[in-house]
């Protein structure tokens, strides 16, 4: 289920002070940056993405293949950062408003 708007906002909050957990460098999204992607996904439920790449058009390719591969939802796209959001349903950290 998608996120509601008012429920992104709330994770935006908690995204605010966060630091990019994974980086995505010059070799882009590897099927190494996804598992790690996946682990981090799976441990902090909300997870911050820098991206190094300049061009946004190859940015935005790397944002939905990682979204696509993880099933994350994406809460925010800020320049070069990107938060991405799954729940863990055994240890829910970020309990959702309706």
């Amino acid at each position: 289920m998608p996120l509601s708007s008012s429920q992104k906002r709330y994770l935006r909050g908690f995204a605010h002070d966060l630091r990019p957990v994974i980086l995505v460098g010059q070799k882009g999204v590897t099927e190494a940056l996804l598992a790690e992607f996946d682990g981090a996904l799976d441990h902090h439920e909300l997870v911050k993405v820098k991206l190094a790449d300049d061009d946004r058009e190859s940015r935005a390719a790397s944002i939905e293949a990682i979204r696509a591969h993880s099933g994350a939802d994406l809460v925010q796209v800020i320049g070069k950062m990107a938060c991405f959001y799954k729940r863990n349903p055994e240890r829910n950290q970020y309990p959702l408003p309706k």
